[in-house]
């Protein structure tokens, strides 16, 4: 995997507050609503936007793993510059 850059992560955490919003959005109706089949509705888009949530939080993390470890081998790379030197 390509390290994400830096732009792109937030990209992420901002798609994740979209999907939370949405999320906290969609409960709030199906709590309220008296009619069973928009109930169901609202709560089969919470689990969607549930999966959703987990699908971004899973790229961050990897995307921060993979941003982490590049970090590792720069400075690894940098420190035998230095010694050598």
């Amino acid at each position: 995997m390509q390290t994400p850059t830096a732009k792109e992560l937030g990209y992420i955490v901002d798609s994740m507050s979209n999907e939370e919003l949405l999320l906290k959005q969609c409960a709030a109706a199906a709590s309220i609503t008296a009619n069973p089949a928009v109930r169901s509705l609202c709560q089969a888009h919470v689990q969607t936007h549930e999966q959703h949530l987990h699908t971004l939080m899973n790229a961050l993390h990897q995307g921060l793993n993979s941003a982490n470890g590049q970090f590792a081998a720069n400075q690894q790379q940098f420190a035998g510059m230095t010694q050598q030197h």
